[in-house]
């Protein structure tokens, strides 16, 4: 019998990298797809992924990167083209004969979305939907790694704040980790999940405030949440000269967290994997250089 092989794109991002060592552990055969050869990259290979260099927005690099593999899974930055790299990806995935697609897409996602990136990810979906590829949808909440983003990890560290306008919503931090490993899980035995939509939730779910008191309880030093405005967040976003289409999505996707759209909490990916997603603590304390001085 043939080896099932997994091509894993964003091979280098949040969660491919993990899902990348959960299929290698797991003595699986991989096919990282990256952007360019570097360091990360190496690192891969060296571990014992394929690589593979092209650009989703390539109809023959998808192509390409999809010949002999057994399952995907999909995975696009906050930019414009996620649903003509899906259009692609769908097309090249069905001539491929996928078993499974497991499609990164976000809590937000929804048609009426004020943020252009997360109407793409509802209209990703449909597209993966409409082309009659076996897929799965991952909604997750805020990423725990939201918190060594530059943007909020500075004032952290150096001001001992959370400076976002949030409000009172609230949300359970999910570790890109733990999501690795429903998705290595998926990919591997994708039968009981083709055709859900997963939302994907930490274990314990926090206001800003409580997620202060929480951070300053684990690195023992005082941190307040101060809300922001949003014409404020955009001044600040605006400092890390991020480009427009992500500032219009954070500022959209801080509306939608106010209005509870990122709450909740549930055992997915317990259940899946037999192993709980980590908590804040833990995932402060398995990265704590990024909070230090």
């Amino acid at each position: 019998m043939k080896q099932r092989k997994y091509l894993i794109t964003a091979a280098t991002g949040k969660t491919g990298v993990h899902t990348i060592q959960q299929l290698l552990k797991g003595g699986h055969a991989v096919r990282a797809m990256v952007h360019s050869e570097d360091e990360r990259s190496e690192a891969l290979r060296q571990a014992g992924a394929e690589i593979i260099v092209g650009d989703l927005l390539e109809h023959d690099d998808v192509q390409r990167a999809l010949d002999g593999i057994s399952a995907a899974y999909l995975c696009y930055p906050v930019r414009p083209g996620f649903i003509q790299a899906t259009a692609y990806f769908a097309d090249a995935a069905q001539r491929a004969g996928l078993d499974v697609v497991v499609s990164m897409s976000q809590i937000s996602a929804r048609n009426d979305s004020e943020s252009h990136a997360a109407r793409d990810h509802w209209i990703a979906e449909r597209v993966l939907d409409w082309s009659g590829v076996p897929a799965v949808h991952l909604r997750p909440t805020l990423f725990s790694e939201w918190l060594t983003f530059p943007w909020v990890r500075d004032l952290l560290v150096k001001e001992g704040k959370i400076a976002m306008p949030l409000a009172n919503g609230r949300h359970a931090p999910i570790g890109a980790e733990d999501q690795a490993r429903l998705i290595a899980a998926i990919l591997t035995q994708p039968a009981a999940h083709v055709g859900k939509t997963y939302p994907l939730y930490g274990p314990v779910e926090f206001s800003q405030k409580e997620l202060a008191e929480e951070l300053s309880r684990i690195l023992d030093r005082h941190i307040v949440y101060e809300p922001a405005t949003l014409d404020e967040y955009r001044e600040l976003l605006g400092t890390y000269q991020l480009p427009e289409f992500l500032i219009q999505h954070f500022l959209a996707i801080a509306v939608d967290y106010q209005n509870g759209i990122f709450a909740g909490v549930n055992n997915i990916i317990a259940d899946v994997t037999g192993q709980p997603p980590q908590t804040v603590e833990q995932f402060v304390k398995n990265n704590i250089e990024a909070f230090k001085s």
